[in-house]
């Protein structure tokens, strides 16, 4: 049903004060039922113009007046045509109580948030891998703990977020809490997701991030060279558990698989290619995208190794695979035993994969990207770099080529 609206403006009156001054109210009228306030601005009833509905003249304070007036008009118009377009029952007592801000609940910026974990929650394995959960629980929790301490509250309203609680919760994660740069836009970026779901279901007006711009720093991944991967291979180490983690983190090297991936990779994974020879092929825990691997002669010789281990024999892992703590924390005395100097943590094996494994070796990036199971070549270029060695087998290439045009 089409409604009748307006909003005009009068002056009461009965309200002279002693200076001959009256009180300005505005009214709202919806299908000929009136709501009115006070706008809080009074007029000489002398110079009220009652047929244009504002103040009569020319004078700096009269123009600014019937701006005042202007600006509420249009302020009321804009949230009729919000309820209008949402087809929501639209009163005139209602415009004004939005309008002022009455018996509207107020959204609530941690319940937003966790709202949004609880139905993220519910979508894992779906929609989400079990590690987005994870951020954004962690993101909440620092977002909780920079409002008791900066505010001393237990929650905030989602209006009173803006562009100074912004860059004070980016400077409390890199001080406070210790965070890298990169970390903290993570995040940042995962809050921000909260204050784009406000500002789309008309909670806030204005979105606090336009004008907060970050980048992530370009960080040089760690990778191992070819001679390092053979040190590892070589090396003899003094116990079961350490060799044990030493050739899962090999294979991985071998196959480019993530933590997460080798953990539960089992016997149903490798299939027979088009080629005729082994391959891998699951859905990364991480993206749920395909990821489709060769298995290099390398990698079958360590599944091989294992295929009578106790953890292995039932087929339901193909290879003993401990906690990623315990892995990380192994790789770090192996690193030592083997004389790497190197940050060796689990997550290098794939960057290893990608770079010296595969793309030094001729590997075409599309290659290396469907392989790694990601749904850009950006992505991939994050982990792959060019080393200096292939630049100059390239180079040496082309030199004898360029052999012909001699001076």
């Amino acid at each position: 049903m089409q409604n009748t609206f307006s909003v005009l403006f009068y002056p009461r009156g009965y309200d002279e004060d002693k200076n001959g001054f009256v009180p300005i109210y505005s009214r709202i009228t919806v299908n000929g039922k009136r709501s009115e306030f006070s706008i809080k601005r009074k007029v000489l009833l002398s110079k009220w113009s009652s047929k244009a509905g504002k103040v009569r003249g020319t004078a700096t304070d009269v123009r600014e007046l019937n701006r005042y007036m202007n600006s509420i008009r249009y302020k009321i118009q804009k949230i009729y045509e919000k309820l209008s377009n949402k087809e929501m029952l639209i009163t005139a007592e209602g415009l004004k109580n939005r309008y002022l801000g009455k018996n509207i609940k107020q959204k609530m910026l941690l319940e937003i948030f966790q709202n949004h974990n609880m139905k993220v929650e519910k979508l894992v394995g779906k929609d989400f891998a079990p590690g987005t959960l994870e951020r954004y629980k962690t993101a909440k929790k620092h977002v909780e703990d920079y409002i008791k301490l900066e505010y001393n509250f237990d929650d905030i309203p989602i209006k009173d977020v803006n562009h100074k609680f912004i860059c004070g919760f980016e400077y409390y994660l890199k001080t406070k809490r210790n965070c890298g740069h990169n970390t903290t836009i993570k995040y940042i970026t995962n809050f921000k997701k909260i204050i784009r779901i406000a500002f789309a279901n008309d909670w806030i007006n204005k979105d606090p991030f336009l004008n907060w711009k970050a980048k992530l720093k370009t960080v040089e991944r760690e990778f191992l060279t070819e001679d390092e991967i053979q040190k590892m291979i070589e090396k003899k180490l003094h116990t079961g558990r350490l060799d044990q983690v030493k050739d899962i983190f090999l294979f991985c090297c071998f196959t480019g698989l993530a933590y997460a991936d080798v953990k539960k990779l089992c016997s149903k994974d490798l299939v027979i290619g088009i080629d005729g020879e082994t391959w891998i092929k699951i859905n990364r825990t991480k993206t749920n995208s395909r990821s489709n691997i060769p298995v290099l002669p390398t990698a079958k010789m360590l599944i091989e190794k294992y295929k009578e281990y106790p953890d292995v024999v039932n087929g339901e892992k193909l290879l003993p695979v401990l906690s990623n703590q315990k892995m990380n924390a192994y790789l770090k005395e192996i690193a030592d035993l083997c004389g790497i100097n190197k940050n060796l943590t689990f997550h290098l094996a794939r960057h290893t994969f990608a770079t010296t494994i595969t793309l030094s070796n001729g590997v075409p990036i599309e290659s290396v990207s469907k392989m790694l199971g990601h749904k850009s070549l950006r992505t991939t270029q994050h982990y792959a770099k060019i080393l200096d060695q292939k630049v100059s087998v390239d180079m040496q290439v082309l030199k004898s080529k360029m052999n012909k045009f001699s001076i």
